[in-house]
């Protein structure tokens, strides 16, 4: 998604990303009922505000922003794709991010400046961002929902996380897999546990109307 001064846009995604992202939804595992063109067909997406609203969040921070954005992202789905679902909770495997034995090793950022976040490859470089950089980075690559119990809070950090895939060979010089990269760079560690995770049941999706 794209902020635009009055409103956003997303451009040439599927559906089911809209879904997704509008009711925090990290896994693709968490949601049922998605019909299989929603993956498929993309789609371009353009939401405006008024006048007021646009001068209104300009003071706002990014969070508080996309706070407000969620109901117009919900409104769209239910005016353009009569959308209707209900969430539930559900005891599953999860990973609890926690502060490794050995002590936190990433540096606070200072509090001036921009953040910033990139990522090449197996390679993440982060600057003045939060704890949830990483629980929101690597579900897919751990096969898990990643529940922050650091209690860092809204700290901002600078690191670089490197990692190799477990399916690489291993070689002297190889960077080593992501649980061990993030004990031995970061300071932090995942361990296995059962947490309630939420799923969101889809009732009705269509495809979406035109302006």
């Amino acid at each position: 998604m794209r902020g635009l001064p009055d409103g956003f846009e997303w451009t040439n995604i599927p559906l089911e990303s809209l879904v997704r992202g509008t009711y925090g939804i990290i896994m693709e595992s968490q949601v049922s009922g998605l019909p299989d063109w929603a993956r498929r067909e993309n789609y371009d997406i353009v939401a405006k505000v008024d006048a007021d609203t646009a001068e209104r969040w300009k003071k706002l921070s990014a969070k508080e922003r996309g706070e407000e954005e969620l109901p117009m992202m919900r409104s769209i789905l239910a005016d353009r794709c009569q959308f209707k679902a209900h969430q539930e909770t559900k005891e599953l495997p999860v990973y609890d991010l926690v502060i490794a034995g050995g002590g936190l090793k990433m540096k606070e950022a200072p509090a001036n400046e921009v953040p910033t976040e990139t990522m090449n490859g197996d390679q993440m470089t982060v600057h003045a961002m939060t704890i949830d950089t990483i629980v929101l980075a690597f579900p897919y690559t751990v096969g898990r929902v990643i529940v922050d119990k650091t209690g860092l809070g809204d700290k901002k950090f600078d690191f670089e996380l490197k990692w190799a895939p477990d399916d690489r060979p291993s070689s002297d010089d190889a960077a080593p897999p992501l649980l061990t990269a993030l004990e031995e760079q970061l300071g932090l560690k995942l361990v296995p546990a059962r947490g309630p995770v939420e799923m969101l049941i889809i009732e009705h999706l269509e495809r979406p109307s035109p302006n």
